[in-house]
Parts: structure tokens; sequence; C-alpha cells
């Protein structure tokens, strides 16, 4: 384990049973959603390919807008 990481495991360590047990899912959901997204673009390019075209077409199009963070 990552140093940064042993401190982050740490600090969730000092919340709540039911805060630490919130952000365990959420940490568990995130690497699940991060699993399945590698393996759906890893075996399916042509529709990363369709994706990316899209987008490009929509931007080319006018149809996108910038982000703008939020404490901005």
């Amino acid at each position: 384990m990552t140093e940064l990481l042993d401190q982050a495991f740490l600090e969730a360590g000092k919340l709540s049973e039911e805060e630490q047990n919130r952000l365990a899912q959420w940490l568990l959901d995130e690497l699940a959603s991060e699993r399945r997204w590698g393996e759906f673009l890893t075996s399916s390019p042509d529709t990363l390919k369709s994706l990316a075209d899209e987008a490009l077409a929509e931007h080319r199009d006018g149809r996108t807008h910038p982000v703008v963070p939020a404490d901005t």
C-alpha cells in the first residue's frame, strides 16, 4: 500500500462507523465502475471510436459548452 493511501485510511478510520461504511461503499463502487469501463473500452474499440466521433461532431456543430468548475 502506498504511503498516501495508508494516510487516507488512517484519516478514514477517525470517521464514525456509518461514515466509514459510506466511504467504503463509495470506494468499492468506484473501483467496480472503473473496472467495468476498462473492460468495456478494451473489448469494444469500435464503440469507443463511435462515441468519440459523435462527441467531436457535436462539438463541431456548436452543441457543446465549456465546463466551468463550481468554485470559480
